[in-house]
């Protein structure tokens, strides 16, 4: 196993490696929606590319997350099977609401599975990007 040291620094050589191969600028925070916003996880056991919609009033999330919802079978026609949950708790006990993909069998600490993530991460953030900017007008009408 790795020291915390030792861990933190694999991390960051990892998305030091991710933004190097593949230099571009993502929507991650700039979808024009406080408080929605894609993003990229990885850990010791599986990588994410997730939609977070996480607005502190419950009925704006609530509308955010049934307009996405009801494009599903379109969503998945950009990025395959997704999981979805209306009512996701975070680790720091935050409730929001959560539409992501996620690949298991790789690691942050394998630096044999980086590429692997690499590419996982640009196929499926990328689909999700273009499934966004294709209904971003119908997603933001709320």
């Amino acid at each position: 196993m790795f020291s915390k040291q030792e861990a933190q620094q694999l991390k960051k050589e990892f998305w030091t490696a991710f933004g190097k191969s593949f230099p571009r600028k993502w929507i991650l925070y700039d979808t024009k929606i406080k408080d929605m916003s894609f993003k990229f996880y990885a850990d010791n056991k599986k990588a994410e590319v997730s939609l977070d919609i996480e607005m502190k009033d419950e009925v704006f999330r609530d509308a955010y997350y049934n307009k996405i919802w009801s494009l599903e079978d379109i969503l998945k026609d950009f990025i395959g099977d997704f999981h979805k949950e209306e009512f996701y708790t975070l680790e720091n006990g935050k409730v929001i609401s959560r539409i992501w993909i996620e690949k298991h069998g790789v690691s942050i600490f394998n630096k044999n599975t980086w590429q692997e993530t690499f590419q996982f991460f640009v196929d499926k953030m990328d689909a999700f990007e273009r499934f966004y900017y294709e209904y971003e007008d119908f997603i933001k009408d709320v």
